[in-house]
């Protein structure tokens, strides 16, 4: 059972989500430096799969859970429940890599802030964690924002869509499969890495991959493996030990640090587009100050309940 908010065992919970959304948020920027001596989106992915590996592998080392790493392939279930979210996860990424090295940043952080709040829905629907009125009003004020969204942009925004059900189907089976998080991320790497190899082997054979092309690109493609198993691993042992409600307040981290992002990188924000995120902030802060006052009010119970009669 996962602990009370405010709890002494939550905090370093808490402190794992936290920075994993603070690192997730600023990911942007190494997309971009690394679009701009070269790298397309596929070579980044690839990357991304490849030098994982090796992170997650040293995770796992120091852990001591390689024997659960083995485990996994011995039993079809858990194996089948990882090779989903490997799919999920690679889905999230390529799309993430895509729209950050396309000028698409403002849309990919509209996603994540749909997610958090696709969490509480799928947190009330599988695990019966409770929505108060506030909760409900900070969806509804999210809505509005994503149909403005889609105002402004003359369509869908399908990139933000698909970023906040690829992500929220992830955490979901994440938070069900019964492995640690460091060990279930190997596993996910290990599947997607022999992908990221022929890919990388194939850039090579056709010479238009970048990444060994100096030492510098070199470094580049190299700090993948840190900056996505550091955050995913953050994100994963959190996910387990937090109310999906709490997960989706804290993830409202990520997105704003994306969205200063996009206006640093001179992306169009349109006064509609201003009127969408603005919404989206009045929902967001609706839901933190009531998660706020709850935290206050529980403590305070906590407080009154220990004191002599």
């Amino acid at each position: 059972m996962a602990p009370a908010p405010g709890s002494d065992q939550s905090r370093p919970a808490l402190l794992s989500a936290f920075a994993c959304y603070t690192l997730w948020g600023l990911m942007p920027l190494l997309f971009m430096g690394q679009h701009a001596v070269g790298f397309d989106a596929f070579e980044i992915l690839a990357h991304r799969a490849l030098w994982a590996v090796v992170v997650a592998g040293l995770l796992v080392l120091l852990a001591k859970q390689g024997g659960q790493v083995l485990a996994v392939f011995r039993t079809p279930k858990v194996l089948a429940w990882l090779s989903l979210s490997t799919v999920l996860i690679a889905v999230n990424w390529g799309i993430y890599v895509w729209a950050t090295t396309h000028h698409s940043t403002l849309e990919a952080s509209l996603g994540y802030y749909i997610n958090p709040l696709l969490n509480m829905v799928v947190g009330l629907w599988l695990f019966r964690e409770k929505i108060d009125k506030w909760g409900w009003v900070a969806i509804g004020l999210a809505a509005v924002g994503v149909t403005l969204q889609a105002v402004a942009l003359g369509r869908p925004p399908w990139i933000s869509i698909a970023l906040a059900l690829s992500f929220a189907s992830y955490g979901v089976i994440r938070k069900r499969v019964p492995i640690d998080a460091q060990a279930g991320l190997l596993v996910e790497c290990l599947l997607l890495a022999p992908l990221g190899l022929v890919w990388v082997l194939w850039l090579q054979h056709a010479g238009a991959g970048v990444a060994f092309d100096s030492p510098t690109n070199t470094l580049w493609a190299l700090v993948n493996g840190p900056a996505t198993v550091l955050p995913l691993a953050l994100f994963a042992w959190s996910a387990r030990r937090l109310p999906l409600s709490t997960i989706g307040f804290i993830q409202f981290l990520a997105p704003t640090l994306q969205f200063a992002v996009g206006v640093w990188a001179g992306e169009a924000l349109t006064g509609l587009r201003i009127a969408s995120f603005a919404f989206i902030w009045i929902g967001a802060g609706v839901f933190a100050a009531a998660a706020w006052f709850r935290v206050r009010a529980a403590r305070q119970a906590l407080k009154d309940s220990a004191e002599p009669a």
